[in-house]
């Protein structure tokens, strides 16, 4: 059995007043590099707790990421079958 390492980078920043968080794919073998995104932003009523806007945001990038890897699927299915695929979410 042959294990394949992929690996998650996750990058989090603040700009105007928004979190923002790229989750980056590398895999040994594909030239394909997948870059998924997610932003969070405070409620000027709540309270300031910068740990809650890194989860959300890592948490809609790895989301943005899933989705990417879902489509990629589905591209490399259509090219050998010949057919348009979609898979569900």
């Amino acid at each position: 059995m042959h294990t394949r390492t992929w690996t998650v980078e996750i990058f989090i920043g603040e700009k105007d007043g928004r979190t923002h968080a790229e989750a980056r794919l590398h895999s040994e073998k594909s030239a394909r590099q997948l870059t998924g995104e997610g932003t969070a932003r405070r409620n000027p009523t709540d309270s300031d707790v910068p740990e809650i806007g890194d989860e959300l945001a890592t948490a809609r990038a790895l989301s943005d990421l899933a989705h990417q890897l879902l489509d990629a699927a589905a591209d490399d299915i259509g090219a050998i079958t010949k057919e348009h695929v979609h898979l569900y979410r």
